[in-house]
This record gives structure tokens, C-alpha cells and sequence, in this order.
């Protein structure tokens, strides 16, 4: 069987961008003293609070950040100018190297999880079953609480006396486990948490993408005589490839900046065994005031998220005739 082209998704792809186009040209006739006299001055009001905005707020930083990276500044005296040596100490440091395996390795089980996950879920509360809603505010609750409050509340469901798990493993002989202490189970407890925080978000995603399938598509394939591993293979699947890509990109970045859960629940021990990189950034720049070499590895991580992103795209953004 083959996939089963969106037809009427396509053409109202293309009725927006021909909405759109007439309304960019016009700005863009605009900004560059085309039109009445007098637009050129009002269409680039329209768009400085904007520009001053990234400007201010993403620009700048990056631009800062990059020269911080090629100095060695201890946060009291005036930067120095040292070249690319953070960069090439970098290479061979072996806490940092560490804490980007650390990195990859909770970012790729995270999502390794969380996608089919709340996929899952999704597909299941996008049937009508009763008490749907309730499920789904079940669900999605977690997605609301702050980092630390899911720390606070995890500490108590993980601790090794007294803690909700061990009311649950007890009665099979399993008790006392250090789950936050334990080299070994630390990074797992935290993926845990991690994804009892996430897949509500994300499966509110994917319920999104399901609910704007037009019920066509899967009436048409089952006149085709397909099943329901067909259906979901050659009609979800691919009329969800925006929804995937925008949850798998914003997993992806959201775990590489892991930052306060971390700090929290773990304070990246024991032993390192949760130091990611984000953590190793903040105790490198306010822990030991090397605010150049800080600023090297957070470079290197907005480049490496720069490149995963690109390939991300380049792999999952929608082709001719996939679209929802």
C-alpha cells in the first residue's frame, strides 16, 4: 500500500502561503520606500520592538558570549584575550567530556522514551472513550508544576525510608534503595521524573496533529482494505511528521539545557554520575569564577544543538504531499 496523498492539506498550505506572500511583499515594499510616501517610516516602526528585542536578548548574548569564550576572565579583573586555547583545553578536559557523554546519554534515553510514549497516549485519548478529559488533565498536569516543586515532590516519592516506592517494593523484599545516591540508579531516577514531567506536554502535541487528520483520509484506506497497523503507517505517521519534528527538536534542546532538576534532586552527583553539561557550565563559571571557559563550553553546546537541529530538519521536515 502506499501513503495516501493529503490533497486538501497541501492545497490549504498553499492557501496560506498565498495569503501570506501578498502581506510579506507588501512589508518588504515597504522597508525598502516602496508604496505611499510615508509607509517606509511606519513599516519599520512595525518592526523595531522586534529587531531591539532579538537584538537585546538574543543577539547580543550570543555575540558576548562568543568573545567571553576567546578570553580568560575570573569575573573581578577585565577579561584577557587568550585566543582559541579555552577551546583547544576543552578537547582534552576530561570533566568536560564526561558531562557531554552524560548529556547525550539522558537526552537520547529521554527521548527514546517520551516519543512513543506520548504518542501512545495520545493515539489512546484520541478515541472517544469515556472519561477522556479527566485522563488528559491527568496527564498534562505534571506539565504545569515548576522543576523544582517535581524535585520536591520526587524526593519524596524516591526516598529509601518511608518513600512512595518503597511502599511498593516492599512487600517484594526491596527496600532501602538509594535511588538518588546510587551511581547507578541516579541518572535513571531522573530520566523517571524527567519523563512523568513531559509526556503530558508532548502528548497534548500529538493529540493536536491527530485531531487535524481529516477522518477522509482513514475512510478512503480502509475502502483500500487497510488494517490498522496500515492506517497508522501510511496515514498518521506521515501527516504527523511536523508534529514529530517539532517535539522531537524541542525534546532534544529542552534535555541538552537540563539545568534545574538536576541541581535539585541530584546536585550532578553522586560521583558525577548526573553532571551534565549545563550544571558543569554553572559550577565552571560561578562555582571556580572561569566565566571564559564557561562560555567556551556553552559555545560548543549551542553549536553541536545548531548542527542536531539542522540534521533534525533536514531528515524530518515535511516532503511533497505531507503535511497536516
Amino acid at each position: 500500500m502506499t501513503a495516501i496523498s493529503p490533497s486538501a492539506n497541501r492545497g490549504r498550505r498553499f492557501a496560506v502561503r498565498g495569503f501570506m506572500a501578498p502581506s510579506f511583499a507588501r512589508l518588504k515594499g515597504a522597508l525598502h520606500g516602496g508604496g505611499a510616501p510615508g509607509h517606509a517610516g511606519t513599516a519599520w516602526l512595525m518592526v523595531l520592538p522586534s529587531v531591539v528585542f532579538f537584538a537585546t536578548f538574543v543577539f547580543y548574548p550570543i555575540g558576548n558570549a562568543a568573545y567571553v569564550s576567546l578570553t580568560s576572565w575570573d569575573l573581578i579583573g577585565p577579561p584577557r584575550f587568550i585566543g582559541w586555547r579555552n577551546y583547544e583545553r576543552l578537547l582534552t578536559d576530561p570533566n568536560f567530556l564526561h558531562s557531554a557523554w552524560v548529556t547525550v546519554y539522558y537526552s537520547v534515553v529521554l527521548l527514546a522514551f517520551e516519543l512513543p510514549i506520548s504518542l501512545g497516549l495520545a493515539i489512546l485519548l484520541d478515541r472517544n472513550i469515556k472519561g477522556r478529559s479527566f485522563y488528559q488533565a491527568v496527564i498534562f498536569a505534571p506539565a504545569v508544576l515548576t522543576l523544582v516543586v517535581v524535585a520536591a515532590l520526587w524526593r519524596v516519592v524516591l526516598a529509601p525510608v518511608g518513600g512512595l516506592i518503597e511502599v511498593v517494593t516492599e512487600p517484594f523484599g526491596v527496600t532501602g534503595v538509594q535511588w538518588l545516591n546510587n551511581r547507578d540508579l541516579a541518572m535513571p531516577a531522573v530520566i523517571l521524573v524527567s519523563l512523568w514531567k513531559n509526556v503530558g506536554y508532548y502528548m497534548v502535541i500529538f493529540l493536536a496533529g491527530l485531531q487535524a487528520i481529516p477522518m477522509t483520509y482513514y475512510e478512503a484506506a480502509r475502502l483500500d482494505g487497510a488494517g490498522r497497523w496500515a492506517l497508522f503507517r501510511y496515514v498518521t505517521l506521515p501527516l504527523l511528521r511536523p508534529f514529530l519534528l517539532f517535539v522531537m527538536v524541542i525534546s532534544v534542546i529542552r534535555a541538552a539545557q537540563a539545568f534545574s532538576l538536576f541541581y535539585a534532586l541530584t546536585n550532578g552527583g553522586p560521583a558525577d554520575a548526573t553532571k551534565v553539561l549545563p550544571y558543569l557550565i554553572y559550577e565552571t563559571a560561578f562555582g571556580f569564577n572561569r566565566m571564559g571557559y564557561a562560555s567556551a563550553m556553552a559555545m560548543l553546546m549551542f553549536a553541536a544543538l545548531l548542527v542536531l537541529t539542522a540534521v533534525q530538519f533536514s531528515l524530518l521536515r515535511p516532503r511533497g504531499g505531507e503535511s497536516a
